[in-house]
């Protein structure tokens, strides 16, 4: 297992599979948001069109680009894309945030409590975390860039298991979970994330200065 996850191809597929109906649900809504056609349900958000269009617009770019980055082939051979795939990376993640904080003062009811904690504490996260791996950088202190890095695309796509939870509950009850049962579901697929973040970069042995240069 600890061999699988070192293969370049690996990582890369995984947050892909794990991101995809995230990204692709916020890619129907990068549609829906300007033209207007948002579904009764999601209706609400429409009254802070700018902070929703760029909250949908930072996830897809920064749940694309993530993988792409993390894939050591890019980075070994195509350094100076590799850099200005990781600059559009950094602005989408703090757009993400930024977004993301706006969303939840605007909307401040929206979820229970639980929920706006954790997208509280996750967005000023990701923005941290950002904020170290630049740092790093900056530093040529490669191996701790790249470990911040992955914690901020887990922090940042964390909510994208949540899809994957609530889609079998759904298919089976025909209705999605509500309540305390959300919350937990919410921000344990987030801790889930953040847990399998800090797992590949104990396992990402051995750690050279080879490594990503954003």
């Amino acid at each position: 297992m600890k061999r699988i996850f070192v293969r370049p191809i690996v990582v890369p597929l995984v947050l892909f599979l794990i991101s995809g109906i995230t990204i692709l649900f916020a890619s129907v809504q990068a549609v829906q948001i300007p033209t207007g056609t948002l579904p009764a349900e999601s209706a609400r958000i429409a009254t802070a069109p700018l902070s929703h269009f760029a909250h949908v617009i930072g996830g897809i770019v920064f749940g694309v680009l993530g993988p792409i980055q993390f894939g050591r082939v890019l980075a070994r051979k195509f350094g100076r894309l590799h850099r200005i795939m990781g600059r559009g990376f950094v602005l989408a993640g703090a757009c993400l945030a930024l977004s993301s904080l706006s969303l939840l003062w605007a909307f401040p009811t929206a979820a229970g409590d639980l929920v706006n904690i954790g997208r509280l504490i996750f967005g000023i996260a990701l923005a941290i975390a950002l904020g170290i791996a630049m740092q790093a950088i900056r530093a040529r202190d490669i191996p701790r860039h790249r470990d911040w890095m992955i914690r901020a695309y887990a922090i940042g796509m964390g909510a994208t298991l949540v899809s994957v939870a609530f889609l079998p509950i759904f298919l089976i009850t025909g209705t999605p979970p509500s309540g305390l049962m959300s919350d937990v579901i919410f921000i344990g697929s987030w801790a889930a994330c953040i847990v399998f973040a800090e797992w590949i970069i104990r396992r990402a042995q051995p750690r050279t200065t080879a490594g990503a240069i954003a």
